[in-house]
């Protein structure tokens, strides 16, 4: 999957984001992969890259595995994804967490964190930045 997205595509809002990642087939991993998508300026795709994947209930990250794409790709800024096998898109304490630290690292290299979109099977999702945990 990584490297085989079309360049070009446009991301309007999360649910855009979403229906990207689920016909990419990221929904139905069995186990959590953490997907970063390369942005230009105008939001639109330069590269999708996967940054971790991790366990049955769980990936782990670092901001060093995030932004080394976003850094040699010249992303403008990125979108951060991941699943939850589980099905229940909605966000863990870890999830918010991982969210901050982040956009923290973004800010100070220039390279904003657009948003944090969790996706499930059968298309349900979360949006960080259309929620109340986007602060």
């Amino acid at each position: 999957m990584e490297g085989e997205a079309e360049p070009g595509i446009g991301f309007s809002d999360a649910k855009s984001v979403s229906r990207f990642l689920v016909d990419r087939g990221h929904a139905d991993r069995d186990r959590e992969a953490f997907i970063v998508l390369l942005l230009t300026v105008k939001n639109r795709l330069i590269a999708e890259e996967i940054a971790s994947v991790g366990i049955l209930a769980g990936s782990l990250i670092h901001p060093r595995e995030v932004f080394k794409a976003a850094v040699a790709g010249s992303a403008a800024s990125i979108v951060i994804a991941h699943n939850h096998p589980s099905g229940d898109p909605s966000p863990s304490q870890s999830d918010r967490e991982v969210t901050k630290r982040l956009r923290d690292a973004g800010t100070l290299l220039g390279i904003p964190v657009v948003d944090h979109v969790i996706i499930a099977p059968e298309g349900t999702f979360f949006s960080f930045r259309e929620s109340t945990d986007w602060r």
